[in-house]
């Protein structure tokens, strides 16, 4: 794992380009190992006395005093994703169109079709299915029963879709993605994802090393001591483990940290409310228990 002033180096090499992205990937991940905590190594235990104060800036206490950090880095996924996202925005900005021979093809190849059952008399979408009586189909709709349903092949669906883009015949996710995830997809959606792949592969090394670059600002960002404070650990870990901070009105209760103050200092009609939905919630868990449900 990289030092603070590793990462420093690292990150003004690559953006200088002095180094290029994959060696700047190795020399960042090449140590890395599962589980390990920057906490734990030295630099980081060298640099900590300059940053921690003498009590928890919360609750002043002073047994046991952590840096508490008030953000995280993301993940180099993240941020990539995000670039993506912008670029494929932009790409779609100025090039909306998608030839449809070229659409054709990417639908024949990356995803299965299952057709929608019409009615033959209506062409109203899902007619009913029927077990027991003859005929098998009934239509909702115009109420004409049938024994074969009709369906449009994909072919007719894209041409409707390059007509009327927001027709009702397009809407239905009936496009299901070879890969393994198996994603349920509409003319529109698949469209979206060709552009955004194409827009991927056109800018791929300046969206990669756009998203690196970040990634490692974010790294030296947490590494600096920036964004922290000095706490307690019971400070810390009611934040970290349990989204929950010292209620700043009487500094003795702790409370989420989306609200503005602890159930004990709310007004009174308000801490009854919020009192009877806990002991709602408990006589509930306690339910469940007795019925095996958890």
């Amino acid at each position: 794992m990289l030092t603070y002033h590793g990462l420093i180096e690292l990150r003004d090499k690559l953006a200088n380009n002095e180094i290029g992205l994959e060696l700047a990937k190795e020399k960042c991940w090449s140590d890395f190992k599962e589980g390990q905590r920057s906490w734990h190594t030295k630099d980081w235990k060298d640099r900590r006395p300059k940053f921690i104060k003498e009590k928890c800036e919360i609750c002043s206490s002073k047994e046991t005093l952590t840096i508490q950090h008030l953000s995280h880095p993301k993940k180099y996924s993240e941020f990539k994703r995000e670039i993506i996202r912008t670029y494929a925005k932009d790409y779609i900005d100025t090039n909306p169109n998608i030839d449809k021979s070229e659409f054709t093809a990417h639908i024949l190849k990356k995803y299965e079709y299952v057709p929608i059952p019409l009615c033959p008399n209506c062409m109203c979408k899902n007619p009913s299915e029927r077990v027991r009586k003859i005929p098998k189909y009934r239509c909702a709709d115009c109420k004409h029963e049938f024994e074969e349903a009709i369906y449009r092949s994909e072919i007719e669906l894209i041409s409707i879709f390059y007509q009327d883009e927001d027709a009702y015949e397009v809407r239905d996710k009936c496009f299901i993605s070879k890969d393994k995830w198996r994603n349920k997809h509409n003319l529109s959606n698949i469209r979206y994802w060709l552009q955004r792949e194409l827009a991927k592969n056109k800018d791929s090394e300046t969206i990669e090393k756009k998203a690196f670059l970040l990634y490692l600002s974010d790294n030296i960002k947490y590494l600096s001591f920036e964004d922290t404070i000095t706490a307690c650990k019971k400070c810390a870990s009611s934040f970290d483990l349990h989204k929950m901070e010292l209620c700043p009105k009487c500094k003795k209760h702790y409370k989420g940290i989306q609200y503005p103050t602890c159930i004990q200092c709310l007004p009174e009609e308000k801490r009854k409310a919020a009192m009877e939905k806990i002991e709602f919630g408990k006589e509930w868990q306690d339910m469940h228990k007795r019925l095996g449900i958890d």
